[in-house]
């Protein structure tokens, strides 16, 4: 069983998979400033919204990792392919890769901790190793339900088919432009944004809650990520469903959950409040 800590290490062998992926997305992108049209920012904008908050948000992250609340299965799936678009993996692996960080945040065996690096906890960690690809023994590990269930088990050999058809529909009816600001542009984008969680907020913003790593609330990332970005909260109550807890901290995902709960579409949705744990207090933001 390969270890996690050793294999995603800086300096470990280039990953040249993620590599060509990540050059390929960033070239695209460039190439999309020169096919600039409303009709293709408006597609690039409403797909990096399903990508990133029912995909990555609501779906990846709050329902598949820490399983905050329910759905039934059906939904599940369709939020999972949102996910898919984003182009950050297959569930299972993504899931995996999450798990691992709550298990050893800001501690050795941290996939993408600031600690070894700001660029490395940013991008980095992506390029070496077997980072987003884990063998066997480390999903049935970490993600025994995902394992389990047949369909993950395939969205996550094939999350690359959703987002290749995508990518030929805009390219049919929108042509280039839309193509490249639809596909390249708005995964770019949407990449460094996520990142953005995994470096900024752990490095800059403020703590509401000791959790003995380097975890910390942030607005604009919040903003920029439908409100991933309130990641102490997130780290002191890790299975709950809403990360934004005072009434300013505003939340896009947690208010999707909530509408799918009202429509009858969610169900044990777990979340807590400020008046449900200890008084409000900020602690000095401190850079690691």
């Amino acid at each position: 069983m390969k270890t996690e800590v050793n294999d995603r290490a800086p300096g470990a062998g280039i990953n040249w998979r993620n590599v060509a992926i990540l050059l390929s997305c960033h070239v695209g992108a460039v190439v999309a400033l020169f096919y600039w049209s409303w009709q293709a920012a408006v597609v690039a904008a409403l797909l990096a919204w399903l990508s990133l908050s029912p995909g990555i948000g609501m779906g990846y992250h709050r329902l598949l990792t820490h399983r905050g609340y329910e759905v039934p299965k059906a939904l599940e799936y369709l939020l999972t392919v949102c996910g898919t678009l984003a182009v950050q993996g297959g569930a299972i692996d993504w899931v995996v890769t999450h798990r691992i960080h709550h298990a050893h945040a800001d501690r050795g065996g941290d996939p993408h901790s600031p600690r070894e690096g700001r660029w490395w906890s940013h991008a980095g960690w992506l390029l070496t190793g077997s980072a987003q690809r884990h063998d066997a023994a480390t999903r049935a590990r970490y993600a025994p339900d995902l394992m389990r269930d047949r369909g993950h088990v395939w969205l996550n050999r094939f999350y690359y088919l959703p987002l290749a058809a995508v990518g030929l529909l805009l390219f049919a009816f929108g042509g280039w432009g839309v193509m490249l600001w639809g596909v390249f542009l708005r995964v770019t984008v949407g990449l460094h944004v996520t990142w953005l969680v995994n470096s900024a907020t752990h490095l800059w913003g403020r703590q509401r809650f000791e959790t003995g790593d380097d975890s910390r609330n942030s607005m604009w990332v919040a903003l920029l990520t439908f409100g991933e970005g309130w990641h102490n909260n997130h780290h002191a109550h890790p299975t709950s469903a809403r990360h934004g807890l005072a009434w300013y901290e505003f939340d896009p995902n947690w208010l999707g959950i909530r509408l799918l709960e009202r429509l009858g579409l969610a169900k044990s949705v777990k979340h807590v409040s400020l008046k449900a744990t200890t008084a409000e207090q900020w602690l000095p933001a401190r850079e690691v």
